[in-house]
């Protein structure tokens, strides 16, 4: 095979700097290698050609995000199925129109979604990913199966309650696991098609939702019910799909090649290249301390506003878009079906500028383009003065706000290091796009109908706080960037890092 000579120096330059322990226990209590003496780092790196290293990062791919991404559209479909069960029925056989009850309903998820988000990340190292998140999967599935049986409003809000507890651990923990298997500038890519297979998957369940409506009276149960029942089923037997496909962290495979997943010099190859780019493979031994120390670092909550007003805009849309449409004058069908469009354009949108920050190796930019476009489409479903004008809006605000999503994870997983500061900043990164959630919950409120005006203008206002937190967190890496390039200032603990812009 051939060899790169050029790329092996600089690794073995990274694991003699920053790695000389010869043992260390992982949070999973596996006995880890933390050193690879310059002489096999150098031998990994350079047995592969460009063509075999893409290779295995296909094998990669292929076996982690499919699985992950289709079981993220169960997340995302069963955390929103209630609008479409709402305009199934729902609201009106559970006396949801009173008050502030469907909205009360939406939003109590989000406390056990936010509360539990640091101890599930943990718990995601700890136990294993191929264990926890198709777990996870498989009992929330049963909880929304019990939906379907729900005799009153409060029963909801409980089961809300426990469908929160069980997602906090599923969305940062695929974060952190695909954050870990991948480079800085891989992981836009990855992330985007994890999203949008997610994305994909759940805006189709408004067709689903309305094909299973038609079931109503079958067994004596109403529509709606069934939309839960079987959404349910369909979440477990992903959960089955995800336990065959799911893998561990990378410096757990490479302790454990019976799994087949990659032969052990694959894998070391991976860890190698990792190492080269940010040396932050092997993780050390847990402590309060270290796991909560980026807290004190004010661009970790940048983001996390970010990843706030990102997901503002785009609960709300989840769980009110089907009701402004009917509001717009659409039929019930064509108000389930019709969510599905924007998301196919914002998943066009999500690849192709993911590709262009992996190529540019550029991130700031990329999210303010997103938003722009977001901003000229949410006005247009504001203010249009027709239906298709601000269906139209609605199909160019969607999107770009949508496509947001994976390129703030990567923002984030750009600039950051070390395996503990990682799940951390997963967990409050997604933490805070549950707050998000909250907010998105509330933020059409049913006495606005059928304007909803002050709803348009928090979703408009949260997009521009986007483009300003981007521009501040810009100025600030530029100014540490350029202290970086004069030698007096050293990034993340690891010399020659650079922050991304």
């Amino acid at each position: 095979m051939a060899t790169s000579q050029a790329a092996a120096p600089s690794a073995a330059a990274v694991y003699s700097e920053k790695t000389h322990l010869s043992h260390v226990d992982d949070a999973s209590g596996s006995s880890n290698h933390s050193k690879y003496e310059a002489d096999t780092a150098n031998e990994t790196l350079s047995q592969y050609t460009a063509k075999e290293a893409r290779k295995i990062r296909r094998t990669i791919d292929l076996r982690l995000i499919p699985a992950l991404g289709l079981m993220y559209g169960v997340s995302l479909m069963d955390r929103k199925n209630v609008s479409n069960a709402y305009i199934a029925g729902m609201g009106d056989d559970l006396e949801l129109k009173v008050g502030y009850r469907y909205s009360l309903i939406t939003l109590v998820f989000f406390i056990t979604y936010v509360i539990f988000q640091p101890p599930m990340t943990y718990l995601c190292r700890k136990v294993g990913p191929p264990i926890f998140l198709p777990g996870l999967c498989m009992v929330w599935g049963i909880v929304i199966l019990v939906f379907g049986f729900a005799k009153n409003w409060s029963t909801l809000v409980a089961l809300r309650l426990l469908l929160g507890l069980l997602e906090a651990g599923y969305f940062p923990g695929c974060v952190y696991l695909l954050s870990t298997w991948y480079t800085r500038y891989e992981v836009a890519k990855r992330y985007s098609c994890f999203y949008l297979i997610g994305s994909l998957a759940s805006a189709l369940s408004g067709i689903l939702a309305y094909g299973i409506m038609q079931m109503d009276g079958a067994a004596g149960y109403s529509g709606w019910r069934w939309i839960f029942i079987m959404e349910g089923i369909i979440t477990c037997v992903f959960a089955v799909m995800g336990w065959l496909l799911i893998v561990r962290f990378p410096d757990q495979e490479r302790d454990r090649p019976s799994l087949k997943f990659l032969k052990p010099e694959e894998c070391l190859f991976i860890i190698a290249n990792l190492e080269r780019d940010r040396a932050d493979v092997v993780t050390e031994p847990f402590t309060m301390k270290k796991f909560l120390k980026p807290a004190a670092d004010i661009e970790i909550w940048g983001f996390g506003l970010i990843f706030f007003c990102t997901t503002t805009v785009t609960y709300s849309f989840s769980y009110f878009l089907p009701i402004i449409l009917r509001t717009m004058g659409f039929s019930v069908a064509a108000s389930q079906c019709l969510i599905a469009p924007p998301y196919v354009l914002s998943a066009i949108m999500m690849y192709a500028t993911s590709w262009v920050g992996d190529r540019y190796h550029t991130r700031a930019p990329i999210i303010a383009f997103n938003t722009i476009v977001g901003l000229i489409g949410l006005p247009m479903m504001a203010y249009g003065g027709s239906t298709s004008v601000r269906y139209l809006g609605a199909f160019i605000g969607v999107a770009g706000i949508n496509a947001n999503i994976p390129a703030a994870m990567a923002y984030q997983a750009n600039n950051i290091r070390g395996q503990w500061k990682r799940a951390f900043c997963s967990a409050t990164l997604v933490g805070m796009g549950g707050v998000g959630g909250i907010a998105g919950s509330l933020i059409f409120r049913s006495q606005d109908a059928p304007e909803y005006k002050w709803g348009f203008v928090g979703t408009i206002v949260s997009a521009c706080v986007i483009l300003i937190t981007c521009a501040a967190l810009s100025a600030l890496f530029w100014i540490r960037n350029k202290k970086q390039a004069k030698g007096e200032l050293i990034i993340e603990g690891l010399e020659g890092f650079r922050y991304t812009l």
